[in-house]
């Protein structure tokens, strides 16, 4: 059961397939923002080199996903995290799976990209406000 169902609703195959794969991609960004978090607390003595950093780091963040999303459809399924938390059981035939999964995996990846790169705008935004403030 996917989380926020209940009991007596089936998640469609298509939604089951969108769930682990935002749960996958979602697993690799917690470790880049715990990395992030990490590294700007290190910088904390300078908030403006911290916010910097932290906004040219998640932009890299964005640079990675939007990567990852062009080389999806390059990646065999079978050796992706999302056939592994499928249970490598998926209900249409070989032939479509590869297409179905990266294709799926791509409009994931965007989708987590477009909301990282919110995210780094937002620093930026701080990261400049401070420079002017300080000027």
């Amino acid at each position: 059961m996917i989380l926020g169902q209940s009991a007596f609703q089936v998640p469609s195959a298509m939604e089951r397939l969108r769930y682990f794969a935002d749960l996958s991609i979602r697993r690799g960004c917690a470790f880049g923002i715990l990395t992030i978090a990490t590294a700007m607390t290190g910088m904390s003595h300078d908030m403006r080199l911290a916010v910097r950093g932290g906004a040219l780091m998640l932009t890299l963040m964005v640079v990675v996903l939007v990567w990852k999303s062009w080389r999806a459809g390059q990646v065999r399924y079978r050796r992706t995290e999302l056939w592994v938390l499928l249970d490598r059981q998926l209900e249409w035939p070989e032939s479509y799976r590869q297409q179905l999964i990266s294709g799926v995996l791509a409009e994931r990846y965007m989708w987590h990209a477009r909301v990282t790169a919110m995210a780094a705008f937002a620093l930026w935004v701080i990261a400049l406000a401070m420079m002017a403030l300080r000027a």
